[in-house]
């Protein structure tokens, strides 16, 4: 695995490109904080995500969710007429109230 800079990798693309062909990985680091990897698109299709969730887990970098789906009220629509207040709207409601 090779990692190189987004400045680098943006004047070197064709180059990562022909190592990703090859079979190379290649990361894409900003500021020292990886942000991209190109891998040739079998090996990512390759990816065996539950080993690598598991893997995280063990690693400690996760925690897995215990509860389940989420209730399937939060995935309705909003009701008609109605318009969602922003978190923002909110606190200023609540503030306003207060001052009365």
């Amino acid at each position: 695995m090779k990692a190189v800079t987004l400045t680098d990798a943006a004047h070197d693309l064709g180059a990562l490109i022909d190592a990703v062909t090859a079979g190379e990985t290649i990361v894409i680091t900003e500021g020292g904080v990886p942000v991209a990897n190109l891998v040739a698109p079998a090996a990512a299709e390759a990816i065996d995500w539950e080993a690598r969730l598991d893997r995280l887990e063990r690693e400690g970098v996760i925690r897995r969710g215990t509860l389940g789906p989420p209730d399937p009220r939060i995935l309705q629509p909003f009701p008609a007429g109605l318009r969602p207040a922003g978190v923002l709207q909110a606190l200023l409601d609540e503030r306003w109230e207060s001052e009365r």
